[in-house]
């Protein structure tokens, strides 16, 4: 594939149009309860999600491992591999999928336990919780999916899979809450009920991709290559540190809500509210790392160090003016957004208050989101985790020393986190530089295009 301007925008628009999409589920999941009028609901959505997203993307290395493997394969051109890896990551998310299944209500106990957010609020969670651990299986096979259609470039089937899932969890989020009153677990139920329909989904894409189904494949695909020991140490080693990686950073999220909680299931609410703007950011920037992720893949994987390069200052441009036109956007209309998400008057004014610190943060979260693709497609896991434990040690420690200042000091320190997770990650830029650069030599020295 050329490696031009014009080309990074068209595999990151799709990206784009899904991954928007996934924020504005929760923004859709906010609004829904938040214009019940009922801050101790909202407070329960907000305390139930952040635990299902500690649980759930601690298996993100499904999604993220099999991107840049997926992509290695394919520039090496190795299809039996990269239909190899499409097997195995179905394979792994739906048995990881049945084991939370299965561990539900010690996992659910234990969790609220941990982050408790008064009695009213931990009911309310619960049932979040409960009725998500259902969508389990499907939700981590779709992460693997969607790994492996972004490791192909197909980012206009991965477009339609997350369109296909996210709106059905609107619609049935609205009919859950609004129609059937079912309050938080409403929203659980209805976002377990799209990941399975978008489990069947992503099958009949996939399937479409490569030409066979998930059973032809298994008959076609020889099980010698199936379970290479090799190709399985490198996978299970990669996923091992994306997964100390993942943990890292969601507790990071987990403790920011747990401080939240701490001061109220007003101020849970209103940072709940502030996450969505961040959520969004994320979502849509990460469009540019996605497609970082496939082309230093398969950079990597036909051993092209000056395509490497190129790669990584495309994306990394769009990226950073994105940021910065997302930031100017949350200073001058975040307010107006506020007041159409919640109704609850002290909900409304602690989030306006702490506005700012959202609108800041795509700006000065772009190069950690940008270094998070390069590692990510050169599946340098370990940098990945080291990085991420040290951001969140770091992180924690400053939130402590910022208690006293309520949750201004609660602001500040999860905003440090993104200036601390790019100095860390930075630190290992020039050691993967000199790892790639032999490995070009042995390949004859590929050319850029």
């Amino acid at each position: 594939m050329p490696l031009t301007r014009r080309a990074i925008l068209a595999q990151a628009w799709p990206i784009m149009l899904g991954q928007a999409s996934v924020p504005l589920v929760g923004i859709v999941d906010t609004i829904v309860v938040g214009r019940t009028g009922d801050a101790g609901a909202l407070a329960g959505v907000a305390l139930g999600a952040t635990i299902i997203n500690l649980v759930f993307w601690s298996f993100g290395f499904l999604r993220m491992g099999l991107t840049g493997l997926t992509a290695q394969a394919q520039g090496a051109n190795r299809p039996r591999e990269v239909e190899a890896m499409f097997l195995r990551g179905i394979g792994i998310g739906v048995a990881l999928g049945l084991v939370l299944l299965a561990l539900q209500v010690p996992l659910t106990a234990l969790a609220l336990a941990v982050m408790a957010g008064g009695e009213g609020v931990s009911a309310e969670a619960d049932a979040y919780v409960t009725a998500r651990f259902f969508g389990a299986p499907a939700a981590l096979a779709v992460f693997a999916m969607t790994g492996w259609l972004l490791g192909l470039g197909r980012t206009r089937a991965a477009l339609l899979l997350q369109i296909v899932m996210n709106a059905s969890n609107a619609l049935l989020d609205v009919a859950l809450v609004w129609g059937a009153d079912m309050g938080a677990g409403g929203i659980g139920a209805g976002t377990a009920g799209a990941e399975w329909i978008a489990l069947v989904t992503g099958l009949v894409i996939c399937a479409r991709v490569a030409g066979a189904g998930p059973l032809a494949l298994w008959r076609r695909v020889p099980k010698s290559d199936l379970l290479e020991r090799e190709a399985l140490r490198n996978l299970f080693a990669v996923n091992r540190d994306l997964m100390i990686r993942t943990i890292a950073l969601l507790l990071a999220f987990t403790w920011l809500a747990s401080s939240g909680a701490r001061l109220g299931a007003t101020t849970l609410a209103a940072n709940h509210v502030l996450l969505q703007f961040i959520s969004v950011a994320a979502f849509v920037l990460d469009a540019f790392a996605f497609t970082a992720e496939a082309r230093i893949g398969q950079a990597i994987g036909s051993g092209s160090y000056r395509r490497f390069l190129r790669a990584v200052r495309l994306t990394s441009e769009f990226a950073l003016i994105g940021g910065a036109a997302l930031s100017l956007a949350y200073w001058a209309f975040g307010g107006s957004v506020i007041s159409l998400m919640v109704t609850d008057a002290a909900t409304l004014q602690l989030a306006v208050t702490f506005l700012p610190f959202a609108a800041l943060v795509p700006f000065i979260g772009a190069p950690s989101w940008m270094l998070d693709g390069v590692f990510i497609g050169a599946t340098r896991g370990k940098a990945l985790r080291n990085a991420a434990v040290l951001t969140t040690v770091l992180y924690i420690g400053l939130d402590l020393l910022l208690r006293p200042y309520g949750n201004w000091g609660i602001w500040i320190a999860f905003s440090a986190t993104y200036v601390l997770r790019a100095a860390t990650l930075g630190a290992y830029v020039p050691g993967l530089l000199r790892s790639i650069k032999p490995a070009q030599a042995l390949a004859g020295g590929a050319s850029p295009d």
